[in-house]
């Protein structure tokens, strides 16, 4: 915008002065021309006083010393002496007839015919011509100067449209980091005032989205961690139950497993919702996998589907919170158990730039836009629930990506994540 806005100012500035410069010039060139004639003249009319035309033929016709060039012509139009052409031209013709003087610029020459009078006769015209050298020279130098100020005058519009650009545009910039700020997570960011009104309607607009956000995000908080509260005591309250349940001999193993795991995934859920630092170290998606095998491995058997777990390397690293990789390795597998058929593949490999985990079945696939996979379920929606919506939101959290890579049949998710620094 500034640099757009510099270009029109100093455009216009530009060719302003261009429209009344080339005018001038021509206005002043006619100008000094004019003066020059009249200059002419003036010495051709003094010197017709100091010439005398013989009344008999063969008298000779003295013409007057002069640093312009004097020829004197006879009433037949035939050059009696000086440096002119050998017959009368136009101006001389002119003054001939007329008795009035003549004016013409020729070959680059100013040419003045005055009639030569005797006893209010005209008895020959006298031809004066001069070079426009000296005419030329004066225009030269005042287009110069004329040159001279329109280049100022460019360049002050120039610097002009500078001051004004950056006048205009900084609070442009400050409303921009101000919405930047606002966009990285800042809701106490708070544009500033321009005077201007558009710029400052804008302004108060931005001010309050962002103090909506910052309420409706203390709701969000406040509703998680009491939901997260009211959760945890009723969990409590069955562990100790279930723990009784296996002092006193009953198997109760599956069920304090998904005990664990609710509390887990309500620890990670949490953590991601208020945004709380985590351990976003290098893990190894190995041993990621490793731990969903033993923990989804009797689930599936029991419903006669095998799981199988395929490394591409012994060790893949990735950059992100093991819990939440865990929680999202979770919402895979249970999705593939949930609505596919056949074997499960996890497998573990290296993407280019990325570390992957892929999880696929052999059930029919997606129908339709592999992307409504991971929309919420409405009231009267087709979705596949929260949990893939839920898992994609936490893989971008993590500064990764879930996609599907394969719609199906067989169809495949792949959790991207980022590398870590040293191996990417």
């Amino acid at each position: 915008m500034r640099r757009r806005l510099v270009v029109a100012i100093v455009s216009v500035a530009a060719a302003s002065v261009v429209l009344f410069a080339i005018p001038l010039g021509v206005v002043q060139q006619r100008e000094l021309r004019d003066q020059e004639l009249v200059r002419l003249q003036r010495d051709a009319v003094a010197a017709t006083r100091a010439i005398d035309v013989p009344g008999q033929p063969g008298d000779p016709v003295e013409v007057p010393h002069s640093k312009d060039r004097l020829a004197v012509y006879g009433t037949n139009g035939r050059l009696l002496t000086g440096n002119g052409p050998a017959s009368a031209d136009g101006p001389v013709r002119s003054a001939l007839r007329t008795a009035a003087a003549a004016t013409a610029l020729h070959n680059g020459r100013l040419v003045v015919a005055v009639p030569v009078l005797a006893r209010e006769h005209v008895t020959a015209a006298l031809r004066a011509s001069r070079s426009t050298a000296g005419v030329d020279a004066d225009v030269r130098d005042r287009l110069l100067v004329v040159g001279a100020i329109a280049v100022g005058v460019i360049v002050a519009a120039a610097l002009a449209a500078l001051w004004v650009s950056r006048r205009l545009v900084r609070p442009i910039d400050r409303l921009s980091d101000a919405a930047a700020r606002l966009g990285d997570g800042d809701f106490s960011a708070r544009a500033p005032r321009a005077g201007v009104a558009e710029l400052d309607a804008v302004a108060a607009t931005l001010d309050s989205t962002a103090q909506r956000l910052e309420d409706l995000l203390q709701r969000e908080r406040a509703f998680t961690a009491d939901a997260s509260h009211q959760l945890r005591t009723p969990l409590a309250a069955l562990r100790l139950e279930l723990e009784t349940m296996e002092l006193e001999g009953h198997a109760v193993r599956r069920p304090l497993e998904q005990v664990d795991r609710l509390e887990g995934t309500i620890d990670t859920l949490l953590a991601v919702a208020r945004d709380v630092p985590r351990d976003r170290g290098e893990i190894d998606l190995v041993a990621v996998a490793d731990s969903m095998e033993s923990t989804w491995h009797s689930r599936l058997a029991a419903d006669g589907r095998p799981l199988h777990v395929r490394v591409s390397a012994p060790a893949v690293h990735a950059r992100a919170a093991a819990p939440v990789v865990e929680h999202i390795a979770d919402v895979l597998l249970d999705n593939a158990h949930r609505h596919g058929s056949g074997a499960v593949t996890m497998t573990v490999r290296t993407a280019p730039g990325a570390a992957a985990i892929d999880v696929a079945d052999c059930g029919e696939g997606l129908h339709g836009d592999p992307e409504a996979a991971f929309t919420r379920r409405a009231g009267s929606g087709n979705g596949h629930g929260i949990g893939l919506s839920l898992a994609r939101s936490l893989a971008q959290a993590e500064h990764g990506r879930l996609i599907v890579t394969d719609p199906g049949p067989n169809p495949v998710f792949t959790l991207l994540l980022p590398q870590p620094v040293d191996s990417a």
